[in-house]
């Protein structure tokens, strides 16, 4: 019996950016489920310099975030929640993109049996001890453009933080080739404006220690994106190679999509058909 899919986004995303894909599994049957991340989507709060006018942008950059003290903790419980509540009890397959991935790596962790199978969409899969944020700065993730997307100091404001309302053509056209540079221009635009101005960063500097009874013991697929340039190919590879060197009993399976950080808007039916059979 296949089991439920729970589909969670990563960083200034939401439980929308699944919808497609959600469309194309209806057919399988299989009971699919999107949620928000802790600080994202319907529970993100946003800096009120963002919608301030006139508009000072040094406000923006450093404006504490109502979201600041939120951390790996409260996102990890918060998932294990969310898996339980689809499986009432029973194994989850839950399919994480981006950042979403080191919260199901602490969830996998936190509660292996509740998780089936556990699949990163060019996810963070971050090697225990190691914050996922540290993969940013290694050489695997030379070329990585969102960096330069990026608003004031996080030690600071305690998050990441994008200017999503801005009307600035060069900075928008940024975010789209950093996120979305594969998905046609009009989808494009209407996801940059449903995205959330802050994540937080303790996400992506609180770490994981990972066992071998524990994420280690769970099937994991990671789903390449060769045209990522949030989270580069090279990168992607080292989670791989990582996973497997400390865990070689259990392997890695792996797929690869030709597309951009947003394969679920470009080509949310290949998305689709590798999730349906996984799990």
């Amino acid at each position: 019996m296949s089991t439920p899919l729970l589909f969670l986004p990563g960083f200034w995303h939401g439980s929308w950016c699944w919808s497609e894909v959600q469309a194309h599994l209806t057919h399988t049957g299989r009971t699919t489920l999107a949620v928000d991340m802790a600080g994202h989507g319907l529970r993100a709060r946003w800096p009120k310099s963002i919608n301030k006018r006139p508009f000072v942008p040094r406000d923006l950059a450093e404006e504490v975030s109502p979201m600041a003290g939120i951390g790996l903790d409260q996102a990890g419980d918060l998932l294990v929640a969310q898996i339980e509540r689809l499986g009432r009890g029973r194994p989850v397959t839950v399919v994480a993109h981006s950042m979403g991935g080191a919260v199901l790596t602490r969830a996998a962790e936190q509660a292996p049996k509740l998780v089936a199978h556990a699949v990163y969409l060019t996810a963070y899969m971050p090697a225990s001890g190691v914050p996922a944020l540290d993969y940013t700065r290694m050489p695997e993730s030379e070329g990585n453009l969102v960096p330069a997307a990026l608003l004031g100091d996080p030690g600071a404001t305690g998050v990441l933080r994008l200017d999503v309302l801005s009307g600035d053509r060069a900075y928008r056209d940024l975010l789209r080739e950093a996120f979305c540079a594969d998905v046609d221009p009009v989808t494009a635009e209407a996801a940059l404006g449903l995205l959330t101005p802050d994540s937080p960063v303790g996400i992506g500097v609180e770490t994981t220690t990972l066992t071998r009874g524990g994420w280690g013991s769970v099937p994991r697929t990671y789903i390449r994106c060769a045209r990522d340039m949030a989270v580069r190919p090279a990168l992607q590879e080292r989670f791989i190679a990582e996973a497997d060197a400390a865990f070689p009993g259990d392997p890695t399976a792996t797929a690869t999509l030709d597309s951009s950080h947003s394969p679920f808007l470009s080509m949310p039916g290949e998305v689709a058909r590798i999730v349906a059979g996984i799990g």
